[in-house]
């Protein structure tokens, strides 16, 4: 196996298939990632742009390539001394006629074998143990009445169907005796029958007229599954599906038959060699991450030992909470990263920024600026909306449990939803982990926070329940009960868990951090939004946390559900260092140019923050064109943003007189006229301390401890916006070209408008970790001191093992720094950096710039004097200790 040293993730789909990543191998061995991390390679829907809507796990996707496709790619890869690393999928399948699993499931119901690979709640009384269908664009009597619905012959499958659209309901095939017959047939099997007798039956159920409409319902009526109005999703479906979303079905990979199905395929590429390490998507969707984790591990130990190779890798796809740490017993090698991303944008954040910016938005926006209160309010609006299904199988399943126990009889229904309603607003993370051993101690503290934070919702007499929920969720290990009362409590406990993660994701991420935007850098995926910002110390632990628990987790700064691009972030990050600007943003909020009759005044203050900080380096106040193409990819984010905050327009209920006042106010701030170049003057005030945070953010990446992972053109400055905006496709021969120059960093920085200066720093950077691979994945990293007026501007590091010593310097809240001087230089005064402590002896060998460094110490002023951000080489020759 290939040692992972760094990855960089590719979105894969029929645009940019296994072809396409192939005639890119060059470049990025050049560039010096160890491992290209594609995005799902399994078989997707057709057309799919990102490959998590899989309708079949047991197939390489045609549309990539296929097998042959693949190989080829990792034939290329390993000439170059590279691998795979593969995303999967193990929490939902995508359903309709694609999926052969759903269809047999639906045409059969639960006699067919792929019943059990869904989790399907198929004793719903209300539903007379049917699969409930909620796809239909109008209630089932208009559909049916409007001929929309039509009984078809499915020649690939050989199989009667029901045609809605794109969607096909396939007939139980019990039942087409009986259909040829109505039809005027005698033959008792498709293989029997013929041309005109089919077609004949078809006649019979024609839904343009009366009796065969009375037919088709009729039949309908007798399959396993029932047809709804989609609105009826939220409240009725009885099948777990990926958050929200009701194409995309949860699956059963606790089940072991499942486990393998779904599995076997990709396990099977890493025994060929052909895939060095797996990522697991949403992780926190599954009844059991942690067993699951130790089964693929186990599968996982067992390949590698029978191939005489190491350990494989495994990184799951974790939300952490600031204070939650990733649980060390579930055999995996860490995150995808976005616990970094929060840690290294958060100290890029000027705390003294924080009142300024939360006043100008509590004045412009009118809304509170608390971004905890935001999200209570959001997961109360989850609860009885969007996932009111999945809180009503929670409810369902804790009312069966107290039922069954004499003592609780008394707690009813309406108490149980408040109740437990209240718990779940209050949790303050994803998930917990309980299974049959109870809840681990490893949760106790959060679970500890929900309880209390229930109990200021609650009256005095529902919160007295709130202990015997405590007990039901983990707090008695349900190993400790008999029969049925052992199973009703793991039920309850599985339905809790898998409803808290959507919870999270749907309040936080896609409602809040829509709400709330007293800096919209600190409202990305995996950030903590109630912190403005941390300090240096703080970064420092999280790094040397992360070294000793698990030293090769990945580390991101972008990623393909990024909300901002990493340098939209570091953009920023240094207005929030702009105070002195506030006045100006207040009056530019409420400008009748940005549409102050129509539109939020949090509307407002969040299209001018997303204006500024994307605003592409190069682009002229007289440039139409470019202004143009601007707006329309700022148009794109804001009616996204507009429809997962909720406050004035909706997915569900978009409302277009709103969304077109909105979309406005954009194309006037980019008409090309006096406020365009307002827009310019203050964007261009953002681009050198955003470009220095850029690199600053780059380079604590690539020599932190952990896996650096780049995400596709991030290269170059990466100032895209939410999806699909950061999958645009990526201009290769610019960067090709770029490549090719070879310059240094501290050359390239002369020219930093271009982003060549950033790839120039990549490049060299990993060319360090290919030298020196044990420093970085597994070397001691030493925070250093530094003195001088400038210190707080400062974060240094060393990364140490027994060969080289490694010394880090990046400059922190650039802008201050900026001003006290001319041009791109930093003022740094009498800052130093100390080195005493390291016992380092001769001069060490500049990295990014030619400047040597002593072993004493480094004086900013000379030592960044040609390249904002600085690193030093010291081969080891003293065994002083460690600080």
């Amino acid at each position: 196996m290939r040692p992972i040293r760094a990855t960089v993730r590719l979105q894969l789909h029929a645009g940019f298939d296994f072809a396409a990543a192939c005639a890119q191998v060059d470049y990025y061995a050049a560039l010096g990632v160890s491992h290209y991390y594609l995005s799902p390679i399994l078989t997707s829907r057709p057309g799919s742009p990102h490959g998590y809507d899989g309708v079949d796990p047991t197939r390489i996707d045609p549309e990539l390539g296929g097998e042959a496709g693949l190989a080829a790619l990792v034939e290329a890869l390993h000439a170059r001394g590279m691998g795979i690393v593969a995303d999967i999928v193990p929490n939902h399948l995508a359903i309709g006629a694609d999926n052969p699993w759903w269809q047999d499931m639906l045409a059969r119901g639960r006699a067919s074998e792929f019943a059990d690979c869904f989790d399907v709640d198929w004793g719903r009384a209300d539903l007379d143990g049917k699969l409930l269908l909620p796809l239909l664009g109008e209630r089932y009597v208009d559909v049916l009445a409007a001929g929309e619905l039509t009984l078809d012959w499915s020649e690939t499958a050989q199989r009667f169907e029901v045609r809605y659209h794109e969607h096909r309901f396939p007939i139980d095939p019990a039942h087409s005796a009986a259909l040829f017959a109505l039809g005027g047939a005698e033959a008792s099997s498709p293989e029997d029958a013929e041309p005109d007798p089919i077609q004949a039956a078809l006649a019979a159920f024609d839904s343009r007229h009366e009796s065969g409409r009375a037919r088709l319902h009729a039949l309908l009526e007798r399959q396993a599954y029932r047809l709804a109005y989609w609105r009826s999703a939220n409240d009725a479906l009885n099948w777990r599906r990926f958050f929200d979303i009701t194409e995309l079905a949860g699956v059963r990979v606790e089940d072991s038959r499942v486990f393998a199905l779904c599995h076997d395929t990709v396990l099977g590429l890493v025994a060929r060699g052909w895939i060095d390490g797996l990522r697991v998507d949403h992780i926190d969707g599954l009844v059991d991450p942690r067993g699951y984790a130790r089964r693929l591990r186990e599968r996982l130990d067992a390949i590698a030992a029978e191939r005489g190779e190491t350990r494989i890798p495994l990184y799951v796809e974790k939300i952490l909470a600031g204070h939650e740490a990733l649980h060390s017993d579930w055999g995996v090698d860490g995150t995808t990263g976005y616990e970094f991303l929060d840690v290294v944008s958060g100290v890029q954040h000027d705390p003294a920024g924080e009142a300024p910016f939360a006043a100008l938005w509590r004045e412009v926006s009118g809304r509170s600026g608390d971004f905890a209160a935001e999200v209570a309010v959001a997961r109360r609006e989850m609860l009885a909306g969007p996932l009111c299904a999945e809180f009503e199988r929670c409810v369902a399943a804790l009312g069966a449990l107290a039922r069954h126990l004499p003592a609780t009889r008394e707690l009813s229904e309406p108490a149980l939803r408040r109740v437990f309603g209240a718990l779940a607003i209050g949790y303050p993370v994803y998930r917990s982990y309980a299974d049959r051993h109870g809840r681990p101690q490893a949760d106790a503290a959060d679970f500890d926070h929900a309880l209390e934070s229930a109990r200021t919702r609650l009256s005095a007499a529902d919160a007295a329940w709130l202990a015997t929920l405590d007990d039901w969720l983990g707090g008695v290990a349900p190993e400790t009960r008999e029969a049925p009362e052992q199973a009703l409590r793991l039920r309850a406990i599985a339905t809790f868990q898998q409803l808290t993660s959507p919870l999270a994701a749907k309040a936080v991420e896609d409602t809040a951090g829509y709400r709330s935007a007293v800096l919209l850098s600190r409202n990305d995926v995996g950030c903590e939004g109630a912190h403005f910002a941390y300090p240096v110390s703080h970064l420092h632990a999280a790094n040397r946390a992360r070294l000793a628990r698990f030293p090769h987790s990945l580390l991101a700064t972008a990623t393909h559900d990024h909300k901002r691009g990493e340098d939209v972030r570091a953009r920023l990050a240094a207005l929030s260092e702009c105070q002195d600007l506030i006045p100006q943003l207040h009056e530019l909020a409420a400008d009748p140019r940005l549409g102050a009759a129509g539109v939020s005044g949090g509307d407002r203050l969040m299209l001018l923050q997303i204006v500024l900080a994307a605003w592409p380096l190069g682009l002229a106040a007289e440039d139409r064109d470019g202004l143009a193409a601007f707006a329309e990819r700022v148009m794109a984010w804001q009616q996204k943003a507009l429809r997962e905050a909720k406050l004035h327009s909706h997915w569900l209920a978009p409302d277009v007189a709103y969304e077109e006042a909105a979309a406005a106010a954009v194309q006037r701030a980019l008409d090309g006229g006096e406020l365009t170049r307002e827009l310019a003057a203050l964007a261009a005030a953002l681009d050198l301390p955003g470009a220095i945070n850029g690199l600053a953010q780059c380079t604590l990446k690539l020599c932190a401890p952990g896996v650096p992972d780049l995400y596709q053109g991030t290269e170059f400055w990466d100032q895209s916006l939410v999806d699909p905006d950061n999958r645009r496709p990526v201009d290769m021969s610019a960067r090709r070209a770029a490549l090719g120059v070879d310059v240094t960093p501290s050359a390239a920085w002369a020219q930093w408008h271009d982003g060549a200066v950033k790839q120039a720093l990549i490049r060299r950077l990993l060319a360090l970790r290919a030298e020196w691979p044990a420093l970085f994945l597994d070397g001691d990293y030493v925070p250093l001191g530094v003195t001088g007026q400038r210190a707080e501007h400062v974060i240094a590091l060393a990364r140490r093992s027994a060969d080289i010593t490694l010394v880090v310097v990046v400059p922190r809240l650039p802008r201050a720094l900026l001003v006290a001087s001319a041009g791109a230089s930093l003022a740094w005064g009498d800052t130093r950096v100390e080195l005493a402590a390291l016992g380092l002896e001769g001069g060490g060998t500049g990295c990014l710039a030619a400047t040597s460094a002593p072993a004493d110490g480094l004086a900013l002023s000379t030592h960044l004097a040609d390249f904002p951000c600085g690193a030093w080489l010291w081969h080891a020759t003293s065994t002083v200790a460690t600080p």
